[in-house]
């Protein structure tokens, strides 16, 4: 940071450390850690709760010699160069003046556009996708579906995210429906229990197209490592009750990562994977029902198994074997394009 960051290449502005990051430089040393940090080139530690201790700590530090005190007139005179260009102490506080563009029309529009633009489709067997809005009867299962919650992850309205609709915005299940003709049908059930609709001769109704919304809880940071991020028992047999229940079988796949879908992938015709869309569920729809092409690419080697984990561009193995990821980096399926054959390793 110093050496390289500041002097070579000149950086004027101040460093800041992650939350708590100083304290785990040795984290049964909390002086050695402080001291470290600071002599290394940080210039603002990021002290959420005990900044007592800390500003005891750097004065001890210094007393003793083992912070010089040029270290510190670096960081201040860093941090008041930054905020003086800024002209924060002629107007300490932010212009308003944006406040009302929060969440305007042109904002919301972008927002869906990404959603749109990000959506990589996986599988389309017999060119199931794009769906028509005439479609007489479409069945959506999964939490997923109805829950901007689970639709934007972690780091939303908490740390780590959390369930629900309580932020503003539009479903995927709302924006499905807003989009399908006058005279069509679509129902939604969490648990995929489709038994309440009949048809004119009083069987079980039968959709011509079922839709499952699989989606991660939201988690962000280390919180949500895991040696397992293969399909749970609870969604291959939801998987399996919708495709009893409909001609063809479309999964829509929320995720922050790629997710190990080998023993699902036979039980869908189609399927998608929307990342995390955030709160404009719309942008799914727009490309579902083919108003927009499907253009997204994988930005990771998506694992055949957990056993593959960690798998990447860099290691991974000639794809006509069974070592090889499930789908290749910068894989994507277009609109009108075959699936290729997804080699059987069981």
């Amino acid at each position: 940071m110093n050496e390289v960051l500041k002097d070579e290449l000149g950086f004027n502005g101040f460093i800041v450390s992650d939350w708590q990051a100083m304290d785990q430089i040795y984290p049964d040393d909390y002086y050695a850690s402080i001291v470290t940090s600071v002599n290394a080139g940080v210039d603002m530690n990021m002290v959420p709760y005990d900044y007592i201790t800390w500003i005891d700590t750097m004065k001890t530090a210094v007393n003793n010699g083992d912070i010089p005190e040029s270290r510190v007139d670096e960081a201040v005179r860093r941090i008041l160069r930054v905020k003086f260009t800024l002209g924060l102490f002629e107007h300490p506080m932010p212009d308003t003046k944006y406040q009302a563009t929060v969440r305007s029309r042109e904002h919301l529009e972008i927002a869906r556009q990404a959603v749109r633009e990000s959506l990589v489709l996986l599988k389309n067997e017999n060119n199931v996708l794009p769906l028509s809005k005439d479609t007489p009867v479409i069945f959506v299962a999964g939490e997923g579906a109805n829950n901007i919650g689970l639709q934007s992850g972690g780091w939303t309205l908490e740390w780590q995210g959390k369930k629900g609709n309580e932020d503003e915005g539009t479903t995927i299940f709302s924006g499905l429906r807003s989009a399908m003709n006058s005279g069509s049908q679509i129902e939604f059930n969490r648990d995929g229990d489709f038994s309440e609709f009949k048809d004119s001769d009083g069987n079980p109704l039968i959709a011509d197209v079922g839709i499952v919304v699989l989606a991660e809880n939201p988690y962000a940071e280390g919180v949500g490592d895991a040696a397992d991020i293969s399909l749970t028992s609870q969604e291959l047999v939801l998987l399996a009750e919708v495709k009893k229940q409909s001609k063809v079988v479309v999964v829509i796949l929320l995720s922050g990562r790629p997710r190990v879908i080998t023993n699902g992938l036979p039980l869908a015709e189609a399927w998608v994977a929307a990342w995390l869309p955030g709160t404009e569920g719309e942008g799914v729809a727009d490309v579902l029902f083919g108003d927009f092409p499907f253009t997204g690419k994988t930005a990771f080697s998506w694992p055949r198994s957990n056993e593959q984990l960690p798998i990447n561009i860099n290691n991974s193995a000639d794809k006509t074997r069974c070592d090889a990821p499930l789908f290749p980096f910068g894989y994507g399926l277009t609109n009108g394009e075959s699936t290729p054959e997804i080699l059987d390793c069981n």
